[in-house]
């Protein structure tokens, strides 16, 4: 039987390129996606959905899914404010968790960061940490939780410290091998065939798929 998927966070680097390619497999008959704005986007099996993330209560109905991908994400210098950057990173995640475990969602899908983790006086590592640790309280039946090192991909907004990281990234990834390969910098759209791969798994449990997973997973599509 096919299924419905839903992604939120589409218009970021790697929620664009998870709806690339989740609507040119087989898997899904119908791809729904809440966003702000509009993707520059037409295909049969996707169905947009411009939202207020502020009142996410109030489109419950498009979130009747079999599967949820959450890419939500933000930086603390875009959104301006830590109290800003906790919204979208993890105040939204866990309402849009929340809503579609109600609405019978099986398969929870999301994005968090390396090193997160909630005991830690890092604030943005801590955010990332918290966030987990309430979508793991949910009883989704799978949960995948997907800890990416430096993402790589073309960005719309410029974002400085990772352009560094993405121009010098050739130069010392040969260098990341072992124990250090976990820091190797990943292309978006592997992360994504990561999120889709794990889809296709019948296991249920919570996952923690960390970089060099990631890695390794993508390579299966």
């Amino acid at each position: 039987m096919q299924k419905t998927a839903l992604v939120v966070g589409a218009t970021g680097l790697v929620g664009n390129e998870l709806v690339t390619l989740l609507l040119t497999e087989s898997k899904y008959e119908k791809v729904k996606v809440l966003t702000r704005r509009t993707l520059p986007l037409t295909h049969p099996k996707l169905e947009q959905f411009v939202v207020d993330f502020d009142q996410l209560a109030s489109y419950q109905d498009e979130m009747q899914v079999e599967d949820v991908y959450c890419c939500l994400g933000t930086t603390i210098k875009k959104a301006g404010t830590q109290e800003a950057f906790k919204k979208v990173d993890f105040t939204y995640p866990v309402e849009l968790a929340k809503l579609t475990r109600e609405k019978g969602a099986q398969k929870f899908f999301i994005i968090t960061a390396m090193g997160a983790t909630k005991d830690t006086k890092v604030f943005y590592s801590r955010v990332k940490g918290e966030v987990e640790e309430d979508v793991k309280k949910l009883g989704f039946p799978s949960l995948h939780i997907f800890r990416p090192s430096l993402l790589l991909g073309e960005r719309k907004e410029f974002r400085f410290g990772e352009k560094i990281g993405v121009l010098l990234s050739p130069l010392f990834s040969f260098l990341l091998v072992g124990s250090l390969k976990k820091f190797k910098p990943i292309h978006a759209r592997d992360v994504a065939k990561a999120m889709y791969q794990a889809s296709l798994t019948a296991q249920h449990g919570q996952f923690i798929h960390e970089n060099d997973e990631i890695h390794q997973m993508s390579q299966k599509l």
